[in-house]
């Protein structure tokens, strides 16, 4: 049984080794990447702020992914869908759709659109983004943190 919740303290350290574990399995472990963000493994603190929020997939009493909506930037009208990660052992299962579902209802309720930076070499999860909705830059836009990305995504919301 999986479960989709909001994250709690205790899910920070589980959080940010699936994060670095997913981004070293595939080389991605670069400056600017998630990998070496400064609170990625406090994300419960992080997420506890106005129009941010952070939910974990837990099967048997154990995190196996997680994902979260947050500003992009400074920006008070779009959200960034930030952290998605399930651990490689889980992948495949549909437990993203779980997670996206959850994030995009809260990004529509706060944002007026979503952004995501990514790779090109993460296709599986590109798929995911386009069945989404989401449009491919050919840019990111102004102001992303994650400068190591080669791949960016946007979506409106009506």
């Amino acid at each position: 049984m999986v479960e989709v919740r909001s994250i709690e303290e205790k899910d920070n350290q589980a959080v940010g080794e699936i994060v670095q574990a997913s981004l070293k399995s595939r080389g991605l472990n670069l400056p600017g990447t998630a990998y070496f963000d400064p609170y990625l493994f406090s994300l419960y603190d992080y997420y506890q702020k106005p129009k941010h929020a952070y939910w974990v997939l837990e099967k048997d009493g154990r995190v196996i992914g997680g994902c979260g909506i947050g500003p992009f930037g400074e920006s008070e009208t779009v959200g960034e869908l930030q952290k998605l990660y399930i651990s490689d052992e889980e992948q495949g299962s549909g437990y993203a759709h779980l997670l996206m579902k959850k994030a995009l209802s809260f990004a529509e309720e706060h944002y007026g659109s979503c952004y995501i930076d990514t790779f090109a070499s993460l296709k599986e999860a590109n798929k995911l983004y386009e069945k989404y909705g989401f449009e491919k830059l050919d840019a990111p836009i102004k102001g992303s943190e994650h400068n190591a990305c080669d791949t960016w995504f946007y979506k409106e919301f009506q």
